[in-house]
């Protein structure tokens, strides 16, 4: 863009943009940028990486993320491949949409398009890094996928963020995501004899065990679940008629042997 006098106005990077170029020159190798509708910035690391990268995005002056918000696991087991299912009856519940057009869920030699998979080396585990900038208020993800689906494992990051002990111990309990190097990794949320890990897609609904107190042992006992499993989602999605158009200024008739209140006088009003 010009003036009149000829010169060139340079518009000026937001400070999104600002953030991407500062991100660019300190990793000059170039991180995985992923595409996102949340006006936030996220990049992919590789596993053997992570420590070195959030190394750098705590120490070097142009980042400054001095805090890590929290870890949080993702399990794309299913993800890119289930049809959605709404119009008919399904027994299963509902799942994430299939990406059309020839779209394969990506391995672990950098494939492109949306993680997904089950088998050994798919990508179907990955953790999350929220980090918060004080100095420059700033905020940026970081994700990094498992190497091993059946026995997925990543670097700890509680020596460079203390904060991160108690998220990654979360993901350890609710993911089965291991943390190399993790002070003390134990669960945190579920009970001493549970089993599983309750946030993978795989994970039963009603659970394996279940608890009751055993009135003739005089405490609280596990024992396979007895529910019946079921469906916690809706299994049709119907019209509702009660948002018809054709509906809303519909009158409503007056039932069968009353006589209509004359106007200005609610009906059964003695006269006066």
């Amino acid at each position: 863009m010009s003036d009149d006098a000829g010169s060139t106005v340079v518009a000026m990077p937001t400070r999104l943009e600002a953030l991407g170029q500062a991100i660019a020159r300190v990793f000059p190798e170039g991180l995985v940028s992923v595409a996102g509708h949340t006006g936030e910035l996220t990049y992919e690391v590789p596993a053997d990486r992570l420590l070195d990268v959030a190394a750098a995005f705590r120490d070097h002056a142009d980042l400054k993320f001095e805090m890590c918000m929290d870890v949080c696991g993702v399990d794309y087991l299913e993800h890119g491949r289930a049809e959605w299912n709404t119009d008919d009856a399904t027994s299963s519940g509902f799942s994430r949409g299939v990406a059309r057009g020839g779209a394969r869920a990506p391995t672990l030699n950098g494939a492109s398009g949306e993680p997904g998979g089950g088998a050994v080396g798919t990508r179907r585990f990955a953790v999350v890094y929220h980090l918060l900038s004080i100095a420059h208020n700033h905020r940026v993800r970081l994700r990094v996928f498992c190497a091993d689906d059946t026995q997925p494992m990543v670097d700890s990051v509680a020596g460079i963020w203390a904060a991160a002990d108690w998220f990654e111990r979360e993901t350890f309990d609710l993911f089965g995501i291991l943390f190399k190097g993790h002070p003390d990794l134990r669960r945190l949320l579920t009970d001493y004899g549970f089993i599983g890990h309750p946030f993978r897609k795989d994970f039963p609904l009603s659970g394996n065990v279940e608890v009751r107190y055993d009135p003739e042992k005089g405490r609280v006992v596990y024992q396979p679940v007895t529910i019946e499993p079921r469906i916690l989602v809706p299994k049709v999605i119907r019209h509702d008629n009660r948002y018809d158009p054709a509906l809303t200024n519909a009158t409503a008739a007056a039932p069968s042997g009353t006589a209509a209140a004359p106007s200005g006088k609610p009906s059964g009003t003695p006269n006066g």
